[in-house]
């Protein structure tokens, strides 16, 4: 039924944008040979769209005069109208426009975890600032109760920030780093004066861990360990990963996390980072976006700034 009234109402549309362009035209111009010209049509073929507009109208439209052709005032009642109509055609058809990040004043919305190191923030928000000054920019933190797929559906979100060991389905995503997974520890830690940490060192240590970010998926070190049937002395859990380096100082504890994350707080506290003893898989950092933004000229900058900010800070990563 719904199909069939679409058709009915389709039939009772006689107007389409050709005969739209024609009537504004041939208003503007009030000649069949100008408005032929200028659209690249026969004369005839201009002819049969003026008849088929007065049939359409129940009007003639244009009407001869001493001087010319003049439009009738029912003409002049629908120009407007017409022209309106073929502009919001036109917006709905047009290429979207180019990003300018120079001048744009859009705001950009990531959710993120904190066990991202805050000197990937920092990098993105320098590149921000030196190539959009008039942007905003919205972290959103995430955890275990925040549905971020949801988010990016209906546009709470444009982008978020994250290492699944299995990136969800459904959407866009894209790596922005990869990195070792250290061991971070105090700076007087009876392990850190050894010459190398083995592995039953490290799991007979007291450890620090974080709590889940996410009901559905166990973090990359946890299930890593799982796999290998291997379980470390777990301490002391902790919602915040920004919390974890500085429940370190003066504490027989270790920290595992991504080297890019220990190097950051090991030059803020008196911290020091081991390689972990474990052959870890390296830790991928991913960005994830909805389908409904895949083409926006603006995110499509943001995530290449992203990126850029991922390749520089793990540049920087082995350096340390």
């Amino acid at each position: 039924m719904i199909r069939g009234a679409l058709m009915a109402n389709r039939n009772k549309d006689p107007l389409d944008t050709y005969l739209l362009r024609v009537l504004c035209l041939l208003l503007d111009e009030r000649n069949v040979s100008r408005t032929a010209i200028l659209m690249h049509q026969s004369q005839p073929a201009i002819s049969a769209a003026l008849k088929k507009l007065r049939e359409i109208f129940d009007d003639a439209l244009l009407v001869r005069d001493k001087g010319g052709m003049v439009p009738t005032e029912r003409a002049l009642e629908l120009l407007p109208h017409a022209r309106r109509a073929l502009a919001e055609i036109d917006r709905l058809t047009e290429s979207p426009a180019e990003f300018e990040p120079a001048s744009s004043r859009q705001q950009f919305r990531i959710g993120a975890p904190d066990y991202l190191a805050p000197i990937f923030m920092r990098t993105a928000v320098r590149m921000l600032r030196d190539e959009a000054p008039q942007a905003r920019l919205s972290v959103h933190a995430l955890g275990p109760d925040y549905d971020f797929e949801a988010a990016l559906a209906e546009g709470e979100l444009d982008i978020v920030i994250g290492n699944w060991p299995e990136p969800p389905e459904r959407m866009h995503l894209s790596m922005l780093l990869e990195d070792e997974i250290v061991c971070l520890m105090a700076e007087d830690h009876p392990l850190a004066a050894e010459p190398a940490l083995t592995q039953e060192a490290y799991l007979d240590a007291g450890h620090v861990v974080p709590l889940p970010y996410s009901r559905s998926q166990r973090g990359v070190i946890d299930r890593y360990l799982t796999g290998l049937r291997l379980e470390r002395h777990e301490v002391v859990e902790v919602q915040s990963f920004g919390l974890a380096p500085y429940l370190l100082q003066e504490s027989d504890l270790i920290f595992t996390t991504s080297r890019h994350f220990a190097s950051f707080f090991a030059r803020l506290l008196p911290l020091t980072i081991c390689p972990c003893p474990i052959d870890f898989p390296p830790m991928r950092f991913y960005q994830l976006w909805h389908d409904r933004q895949h083409h926006a000229p603006a995110h499509r900058w943001i995530r290449t700034l992203l990126t850029r900010a991922g390749r520089e800070v793990q540049a920087l990563g082995r350096q340390n």
